[in-house]
């Protein structure tokens, strides 16, 4: 049980790390309010229908909940989806709309709540990363694209509102057992004659395969209480399979030549 109660939002709070966060914050004592494109029919939580791609529902619900609350302490980004592809594969447009819901999604939010956040001279801003963040995977370029825009952001943002009083964290999970796989999108340049077809769909196995046998996205729930009761958390956090974790650590001490060789064999796509 958290020993100071917060306000929080969670953003993508409908399924996956979004939902194990907002439920376990619940029950450390937390004021939670779900936001969400799918509200679900839980009586017990503030349940609001929230679309991150869309400036006029950020701002309303940073709105609704600082009417009602009178304070934000928290946010958590949770709001996300994947698509895969070749780049040649992947049109303009579904490029785009990657970044509008992982990359600008996040920035719409965190502009809403940060004039708050300077006004009450603390907050802490906490946005779901990716292990992809710092490891692009094949056929999920815009993807890790976005996750490391995000990286970008976040680190700049953080040095911006530092002396406010506010902070800002990433985690970069590994794989975890969610709806992430099911709701990912496939580019339609993927479903025709594509040259890269056989490798695309190898690659696709092996995400789909570890994504699987991936954590229980409580432990990325966990993480995140721990540090909103941390009175001064780091920039980044990994959680998740161990021999994920370690993967960025292997791009910068491995050749490479050697990296792009064992990274393209574990994929199956040497």
């Amino acid at each position: 049980m958290s020993t100071h109660s917060k306000v929080i939002l969670v953003t993508g709070a409908s399924s996956g790390i979004g939902e194990a966060s907002a439920e376990y914050l619940q029950q450390c004592g937390h004021t939670v309010y779900c936001g969400s494109r799918k509200t679900q029919n839980k009586p017990e939580s503030r349940q609001l229908s929230l679309n991150v791609d869309d400036c006029d529902s950020v701002n309303s619900v940073v709105e609704l909940v600082i009417k009602h609350e009178g304070r934000i302490d928290v946010i958590v980004n949770c709001a996300g989806f994947g698509i895969v592809g070749a780049v040649e594969d992947t049109s303009i447009e579904e490029a785009k709309s990657q970044f509008e819901t992982n990359f600008f999604g996040v920035v719409r939010v965190c502009r809403a709540v940060l004039p708050l956040m300077r006004a009450q001279r603390s907050g802490l801003i906490i946005n779901i990363s990716s292990i992809a963040g710092l490891v692009s995977l094949p056929f999920q370029a815009f993807y890790s694209a976005s996750k490391f825009a995000l990286e970008g952001l976040s680190e700049a943002m953080a040095m911006e509102v530092a002396p406010f009083g506010v902070r800002i964290v990433l985690i970069e999970p590994g794989d975890f057992r969610t709806k992430f796989t099911a709701n990912r999108k496939r580019t339609r340049g993927s479903a025709n004659d594509s040259q890269y077809r056989q490798r695309y769909q190898k690659a696709l196995a092996v995400f789909e395969k570890e994504e699987a046998n991936g954590d229980d996205p409580i432990a990325v729930a966990r993480l995140v209480s721990r540090i909103i009761d941390h009175e001064s958390p780091r920039l980044r956090y990994s959680v998740g399979p161990t021999g994920e974790r370690i993967v960025p650590a292997l791009k910068q001490i491995l050749p490479q030549k050697l990296y792009k060789w064992l990274f393209m064999k574990h994929y199956d796509i040497h």
